[in-house]
C-alpha cells in the first residue's frame, strides 16, 4: 500500500479540504511540483492555477482552482490560499464573462498614464479567470471521457 500524508487546504473563510492523500500537484512559482509522504521539508509560494489531489487508495485526481498562496510540507502538507474552488463548482460562463471584461479593460487602459497598481490588479483577475476556465474545461473533458 502506498504511503499517505495528511493534506489540509485552508482559505481565509474555511477549511476547503482535509484528508489522506498519496500525491498533491500544485503550480509553484517555478512550475508544477508534486508532493508525497516523506517529501523533504519545503515551504514554497504557489501561483494561480490548478491543484490536483490524489486521495489514498484512488487512481483519479480531484482538481481545484486556487488563487496562489503557499504550501508548507513537513510531516503533513498544508496549503494556504486566498480562494479554492472544485472544478465541478466553477461557473464557466461567469468566469468567461469576467475574463472578457478584464481583457476589455486592459485593452482600453493601456496608456503609460494608467495606475500601475490598477493594471496589475486587473491582470491578476484575468489570470484567475483563465485558470478557472482551464480547470472547468479539464473537468468537462474528463467527465466526457468517463461516459
Amino acid at each position: 500500500m502506498p504511503s499517505s500524508v495528511k493534506l489540509q487546504v485552508i482559505t481565509p473563510s474555511k477549511l476547503f479540504y482535509e484528508g489522506e492523500v498519496e500525491l498533491v500537484i500544485a503550480r509553484t512559482l517555478t512550475g508544477e511540483e508534486g508532493f508525497m509522504a516523506h517529501h523533504s521539508w519545503a515551504c514554497k509560494l504557489l501561483d494561480i492555477g490548478a491543484l490536483w489531489i490524489q486521495e489514498t487508495g484512488t487512481k483519479e485526481f480531484k482538481e481545484a482552482a486556487i488563487s496562489g498562496g503557499f504550501i508548507d510540507v513537513m510531516e503533513d502538507i498544508i496549503i494556504y490560499t486566498d480562494a479554492a474552488e472544485w472544478s465541478s463548482e466553477i461557473d464557466k460562463e461567469r468566469a468567461l464573462a469576467t475574463k472578457a471584461l478584464a481583457e476589455k479593460w486592459l485593452g482600453e487602459h493601456s496608456s503609460p498614464d494608467e495606475d500601475p497598481l490598477e493594471v496589475e490588479r486587473v491582470k491578476e483577475i484575468l489570470h484567475k479567470q483563465e485558470s478557472r476556465v482551464h480547470v472547468a474545461e479539464d473537468a468537462g473533458i474528463r467527465k466526457g471521457a468517463k461516459q
